[in-house]
């Protein structure tokens, strides 16, 4: 199995990754208006690179991830950069593990597809966000399989936007919208370089 843990250490060398999240950042605050008062969970942080774009604008971030050297990293970023508004949670929902905590916003970035049950993410989701809250998630389109060199822990190949789009209207969420955030070139399995689009599905929790 792929182990992020063991991948924290250099995640964030990788240009593109940095590039992504920088790019999804920006699509969250193109989509959604964030205050002073803004309280913000990113599932799925890693290291942080979406909660670092979006500290600056908010009350606070709350980072979730199961993988505590992902964690562990995101920590040293906060101690080092003093950052007082971010705080991290360990929780696997795979596992049986809750969410915790009320929010305006909760964004999300690549992790969906690392998800089995997104439906009951979708649930538990809505349950943690204020009313008219809103949830941003960044992932990607349909794309057979050839994104992963290493499929471990992946349940889905991208998403049909239209179908996400449904399953996040029956788990209490209206205004669904979608656009492309981003687009990610790197090589497939056989060393094709191929370029994949990054959707961004923004909807609000129903009032």
């Amino acid at each position: 199995m792929r182990d992020f843990n063991i991948e924290a250490a250099t995640w964030d060398a990788n240009p593109r990754q940095v590039r992504l999240s920088s790019e999804v950042a920006d699509a969250i605050l193109d989509t959604v208006k964030v205050t002073s008062d803004t309280d913000v969970m990113d599932f799925g942080c890693g290291t942080g690179l979406i909660a670092v774009n979006l500290q600056s604008r908010v009350r606070s971030v709350t980072c979730v991830d199961n993988a505590p050297g992902m964690l562990e990293v995101l920590e040293a970023k906060i101690r080092n950069h003093g950052i007082e508004n971010v705080k991290t949670l360990c929780a696997d929902v795979s596992a049986g593990g809750r969410l915790e905590g009320r929010y305006d916003l909760i964004v999300s970035s690549m992790a969906l597809h690392h998800i089995e049950d997104v439906d009951g993410l979708l649930v538990q989701f809505a349950g943690v966000l204020s009313e008219g809250g809103h949830i941003c998630i960044a992932d990607l389109d349909l794309e057979g399989g050839r994104f992963h060199t290493d499929s471990s822990g992946v349940y889905h190949n991208g998403f049909d936007r239209a179908a996400l789009g449904s399953a996040f209207e029956r788990a209490g969420f209206e205004d669904v919208c979608v656009r492309t955030a981003a687009t990610v070139e790197k090589p497939d399995a056989d060393g094709t370089l191929r370029e994949y689009a990054v959707f961004l599905i923004s909807a609000r929790k129903k009032i």
